[in-house]
């Protein structure tokens, strides 16, 4: 198999004419979309129109049926090489790629402080006192010096999903991808979360974030990209929320905000 072309872009990520299906239902029908180092990246748009399955891609958790990702202008998929080589590749992509999940996936077995540091030992293989200190200092950028001696158990749903944050930190991704990270909390403990995502943000810290948070998207969002039916059906700044130029978005942020 010949290796794959292509030409350099200068964005961080870039995804380019992917296809996803899952069956015979086409899920992701041709997107394109570039991520830029330092830029906040907004998806929104209705449920079931492809927002994860689009984020997912991205770092290869969904292996598109077509089209290319290209991280740093690497391809990652397709990739020409044998199962060993395309193991290889997938382990370097995502060792780059922090991502938090709408669910906070914690062991629920191990304390805070252990949830952070596990990574570290086994995958990066750090001494235990190393890992110790840089889970503590991620802890402390997320509010939880407090608490890092706490199981999941003793946590609320926001401090979980704070905890789930620093452990994606603590790998020092150069992006980080979050899918609905507020969709499972209770709606006090929304505004906690949301605001150690602007402070990453504040930070320079490069971003895609699919969520129905509107107002996060207005403060945050350098890049808004509306999904619908499996398309990008509208994408650009800010000014889109207020002066959507598609029927389907101006519906949809009529609905929601």
């Amino acid at each position: 198999m010949t290796a794959v072309s292509v030409s350099p872009t200068g964005a961080l990520l870039e995804l380019r004419d992917v296809h996803k299906s899952f069956g015979h239902i086409e899920v992701i029908k041709g997107v394109s979309l570039k991520v830029s180092k330092g830029e906040h990246v907004v998806i929104f748009g209705p449920s079931g129109g492809g927002k994860s399955t689009l984020l997912r891609m991205m770092n290869l958790l969904e292996v598109p049926d077509s089209g290319m990702v290209c991280f740093e202008d690497r391809p990652y998929f397709p990739h020409p090489g044998n199962i060993l080589d395309r193991a290889s590749k997938l382990q370097q992509l995502r060792s780059q790629i922090g991502m938090v999940f709408q669910r906070f996936n914690l062991y629920p077995h191990l304390t805070a402080l252990q949830n952070v540091s596990l990574a570290l030992t086994d995958v990066k293989k750090l001494s235990r006192k190393a890992a110790r200190e840089k889970a503590e200092a991620c802890l402390a950028d997320v509010g939880l010096q407090e608490r890092i001696e706490h199981y999941p158990a003793q946590l609320s749903g926001g401090q979980q999903q704070r905890v789930a944050i620093a452990r994606a930190l603590a790998m020092d991704p150069k992006l980080m991808l979050f899918d609905e990270p507020t969709s499972a909390l209770d709606p006090e403990l929304i505004g906690e979360v949301l605001g150690v995502m602007e402070k990453l943000a504040r930070e320079g810290m490069t971003m895609v974030v699919v969520t129905h948070e509107m107002g996060f998207a207005k403060r945050v969002g350098d890049y808004l990209v509306f999904v619908s039916g499996g398309v990008i059906a509208e994408a650009g700044g800010r000014e889109i929320l207020a002066h959507p130029q598609q029927e389907r978005t101006k519906a949809f942020l009529d609905a929601v905000l």
